[in-house]
């Protein structure tokens, strides 16, 4: 049997295979990971690589193939065992425990054998949670329920945990998908220290610009095979997205000044205890205009109070020059707003259903007859929208959980667009999706405000916000603070008026 020394791997795996009801997943994959580097694990969705590291972490087994682990060949049967080897994951989709505080979800799984049985330190507990929590980089309550935590915060729990595990392997997947910048910042000198004290980092991301700062080297997977594996001096954007999709992207372009049209939404010194305060602004038909900050800024809660999801305290909202009062989404809907939420997986789908039933879940009452759905209405309108929007598979009974996250994503887009709205607040839309639909994403967006739509965008992605908007508003500390045109001015201009400081002037 071969030793580390032979191999020179940490972490090794050969050949796996895996399908699922018949469909080949993964054919011949191989991976190798060496101590104390950043290794990037490249592909669009669907292209196998959240299956091959749920077999390394013990979620499923392969259906051929070996593992070898620090120069031994191992059966990971289990998360557990994977644990007990030193292989610890952070999941694109975050796995928590929703009624449990930040400190609780943290210390499960970090328990002594039969230590539940006796009295549990709630003090040390807290003590811990926060130790780990201020070396990822995050200042959170550990009392806060997990359910009370944005998305963004809940990343953050991810990775404290997954660094509480002192893993000598470490998997993040889209670790950085609902982060600023600056909160991006803080996990690259994270494991930039992981590094020097020799863990093994799987680094999976859509984000090109964070692989070519932190990785060693690359692998790519498409469509289940292995494409290539190189150091990554040896690549170029442009040669990994080929490598990748098969294909070249058209590169995203600022739009600059809009010639927009009338004033389809205007808000009025909008407020919400402990989230937001005096929140004004305008958004014009054709417009995209972005809402740009940190965790914590208030974005989301804005977003979310004018369409009804969190109504604010106070203040006022304009529709069409009309006075509205928008108490829950049912009203927003019916003054033309739509809504695509940044957790797609709890807020925007429903797992159970098949596209067709998410994609009509909020225009119901459209395809009706009485009070009957008219299922043939129903079926047209939901194959016109997969059609149009390129959703694959192209088949409105498939359950809308077995999608990959781009397709999952149209289909939340899609569900918003049946409702025939005037304005469209996008959350987070290309959060946790590949380069392919990434760039089918924004041109969707384009096309939407060309055609009259108005679109209030918020990303922590600053070059989506700098290709993708006309305007740009800064959010800091619950209050909008700047506003500016992407043309005229920089990346690093909108993060300094995000961060906390002196006024500025807007």
């Amino acid at each position: 049997m071969k030793t580390e020394s032979d191999t020179g791997w940490l972490l090794e795996a050969r050949g796996i295979c895996k399908s699922f009801s018949g469909v080949k997943v993964l054919d011949g994959v191989s991976l190798a990971i060496a101590r104390g580097e950043v290794h990037a694990l490249m592909g669009e969705n669907g292209a196998g690589k959240s299956t091959l590291m749920k077999i390394l972490m013990g979620e499923h087994q392969p259906d051929s193939g070996e593992i070898y682990f620090d120069g031994r060949k191992v059966r990971i049967k289990n998360p557990h065992q994977a644990h007990i080897l030193g292989l610890a994951m952070i999941h694109q989709e975050l796995m928590a425990f929703p009624e449990l505080s930040v400190a609780e979800n943290l210390a499960l799984g970090r328990n002594p054998d039969g230590a539940w049985r006796q009295r549990f330190d709630w003090r040390s507990a807290h003590r811990e949670a926060r130790d780990w929590l201020q070396r990822a980089g995050f200042d959170l309550p550990t009392s806060a329920r997990w359910n009370d935590l944005s998305v963004a915060q809940r990343q953050g729990v991810e990775i404290a945990r997954a660094l509480s595990m002192q893993a000598r392997v470490l998997i993040m997947d889209e670790p950085t998908s609902a982060l600023s910048s600056v909160e991006a910042e803080s996990l690259f000198r994270v494991i930039r220290e992981l590094k020097a004290k020799g863990v093994a980092v799987v680094y999976i991301t859509h984000k090109l610009d964070e692989v070519f700062r932190i990785a060693d080297m690359v692998t790519v997977l498409r469509d289940g095979r292995l494409v290539d594996r190189q150091p990554l001096s040896k690549v170029t954007p442009d040669s990994l997205i080929r490598q990748m999709t098969g294909r070249n992207i058209a590169t995203d372009f600022a739009q600059g000044i809009s010639h927009a049209g009338e004033i389809l939404l205007e808000v009025r010194g909008l407020w919400r205890r402990g989230a937001f305060h005096d929140a004004n602004l305008i958004l014009r038909r054709g417009e995209i205009v972005g809402l740009a900050g940190l965790m914590g800024a208030g974005r989301t809660e804005l977003a979310s109070a004018i369409y009804g999801l969190q109504p604010a305290d106070g203040g006022e909202i304009w529709i069409r020059g009309c006075l509205v009062r928008i108490d829950s989404p049912r009203t927003a809907m019916a003054c033309g707003l739509a809504m695509v939420t940044e957790d797609r997986a709890q807020l925007g789908l429903v797992q159970t259903m098949n596209i067709e039933q998410n994609l009509t879940l909020s225009s119901l009452a459209k395809f009706c007859i009485g009070p009957f759905i008219g299922r043939g209405r129903e079926r047209e309108a939901a194959r016109q929208s997969i059609v149009s929007l390129g959703v694959k598979p192209a088949d409105p009974d498939r359950n809308v959980a077995g999608l990959s996250g781009g397709n999952q994503q149209k289909v939340v887009f899609g569900k918003a667009l049946l409702t025939e709205p005037d304005i469209l607040i996008l959350d987070e839309p290309t959060r946790g999706i590949d380069v392919g639909a990434k760039a089918e994403i924004h041109e969707l967006i384009r096309r939407l405000a060309a055609s009259g739509k108005a679109v209030l965008l918020v990303s922590s992605e600053m070059p989506e916000v700098m290709s993708l908007c006309h305007r740009l508003l800064v959010m800091r500390q619950g209050r909008i603070v700047a506003e500016r045109i992407p043309t005229q001015t920089t990346p690093e201009e909108i993060l300094r008026l995000a961060m906390p400081g002196k006024e500025v002037a807007k």
